[in-house]
């Protein structure tokens, strides 16, 4: 099937790779179990390609799929009607620990140095699936994780097209606002693309270009594509779908001209994108062969009011309530995941390591542990084991970049616990979603007494 790539011109997200109960549902319809046969799996190549896509700034009100009524998410809602998605997926409040979690499979207080950092010594999915599953490896897009060719080597990509590939005092001073989307400032081969080499050109487009040429270069073997969007996070500025485009100049309107009319068109490039992506797997032959997953990293910024369920909210950007670390996440894989599944588990970014384990058929991910994550595999293949299921959510979310005391906290779909540091606070988020009542110990029911004590033995970890 060929995606719908449109055109919008009113105001627009996207990521392909989106409690207190432990079974994982398969919500199709109420009461209604889904599963994939193996029969449906059948012929597909043992280790499958994976691409997963990556969204900037995408919060849940964004996608149309999910409730969102602001913009037209028409590929975004493509992969929800034809594969799954996760209402209970968490990120962290902010980015660069999203991404961390995400890339190495380890909670925060782990290996957390610094802001934008990926420590030498943390190993990645890319190295795992590199080195010990023979997948071959790309990362185009947003890097921020500093260190430039070393550190995207060594942390196990082949081929990369990078933005943002050094902290900014590396990275000539600029941070990442400068030059994002037009005449980008792009880094590939240990070297920053010429100004004649970028000069009127979009960034996203370079990405998907980037990224469509690896994928015909490795059609008979499998692989892994990090594709990180740049898109939608600031400068607000028009995509070339715009007519501001043609005559905007990044050296002065970046800054002078920036302006939130633009984000909607923003969000409907992502998603176009999101289906150029899509319609090359299919078109290439592979989409048997291929998983592609998309996330966001975290909730959409706090200047951004978009239209949800009929209500006007803000982005939660930095906000650690349930509407600032529930984000999209959502599989596309024909043939091996069946369609219109909505999974109800709970799921966070260290997941994703041991689920590519799985895909890719690993046998031993020792020499990468200790690993936070659980395995979504199962969710994926209809195939769910009561032992592999997570119970709560944890997240360690240092904040010495922003000035603030690092927060920590665990949840499962109706309580939620903060570390001493941060109060203590114990909340009921299904009946204060917004937490601003804490529930006092005199008053714990005896169920909640015995969750409250189950999540502080969690949070001990990391002081």
């Amino acid at each position: 099937m060929k995606l719908y790539n449109q055109k919008f011109t009113i105001p627009v997200f996207a990521l392909l790779f989106l409690f207190s109960s432990c079974t994982k549902e398969f919500d199709k319809n109420p009461g209604q179990s889904i599963s994939t046969s193996s029969a449906d799996l059948a012929g597909a190549r043992s280790k499958p390609n994976i691409i997963l896509v990556i969204g900037d700034d995408v919060g849940r009100e964004i996608p149309t799929y999910n409730g969102g009524e602001s913009y037209t998410t028409t590929n975004m809602d493509f992969m929800a009607a034809n594969g799954m998605q996760f209402s209970y997926f968490f990120s962290h409040p902010d980015g660069p620990p999203s991404r961390l979690a995400l890339v190495t499979g380890q909670y925060n207080y782990r290996n957390w140095e610094d802001f934008g950092y990926l420590p030498p010594t943390s190993k990645t999915f890319a190295n795992m699936l590199h080195d010990q599953a023979g997948y071959s490896t790309c990362f185009t897009g947003k890097w921020q994780f500093d260190g430039g060719d070393t550190s995207i080597h060594n942390h196990g990509f082949d081929k990369y097209l990078v933005f943002m590939p050094f902290n900014p005092d590396a990275n000539n001073g600029h941070d990442q606002f400068y030059h994002r989307y037009k005449n980008p400032y792009l880094y590939q081969d240990a070297q920053y693309l010429t100004s004649a080499q970028v000069e009127g050109k979009y960034s996203e487009d370079m990405f998907y270009d980037y990224a469509s040429n690896f994928i015909d270069s490795n059609k008979t073997k499998p692989f892994l594509l990090v594709y990180s969007n740049s898109l939608v996070q600031k400068p607000w500025v028009p995509t070339p779908d715009d007519p501001d485009y043609a005559s905007w100049n990044p050296d002065v309107d970046d800054v002078n001209r920036v302006d939130r009319k633009y984000f909607p068109g923003m969000v409907a490039y992502l998603d176009k994108t999101l289906g150029k992506l899509i319609t090359k797997v299919q078109t290439a032959g592979i989409a048997n062969n291929t998983i592609i997953m998309f996330v966001s990293d975290n909730a959409t910024n706090k200047s951004i009011v978009s239209q949800y369920k009929g209500q006007m909210i803000s982005g939660s950007k930095d906000s650690t309530t349930f509407n600032g670390i529930n984000v999209p996440f959502l599989i596309y894989a024909p043939g091996r995941i069946a369609a219109g599944v909505k999974d109800t588990s709970l799921v966070d970014m260290t997941d994703f390591f041991p689920t590519f384990a799985n895909i890719a058929k690993v046998t031993s991910t020792t020499s990468y542990l200790p690993l936070d994550g659980t395995t979504f595999y199962d969710n994926m293949t209809g195939t769910v084991t009561a032992n592999k299921q997570r119970s709560s959510v944890y997240c360690y979310w240092p904040r010495s970049y922003q000035g603030k005391a690092d927060i920590s906290y665990v949840c499962n779909y109706t309580y939620k616990l903060y570390n001493a540091a941060n109060n203590g606070n114990f909340y009921n988020i299904v009946n204060d979603v917004y937490e601003q009542h804490p529930i006092p110990n005199s008053q714990l029911t005896p169920t909640e007494k015995k969750t409250k004590n189950q999540f502080s033995k969690i949070l001990q970890q990391s002081n």
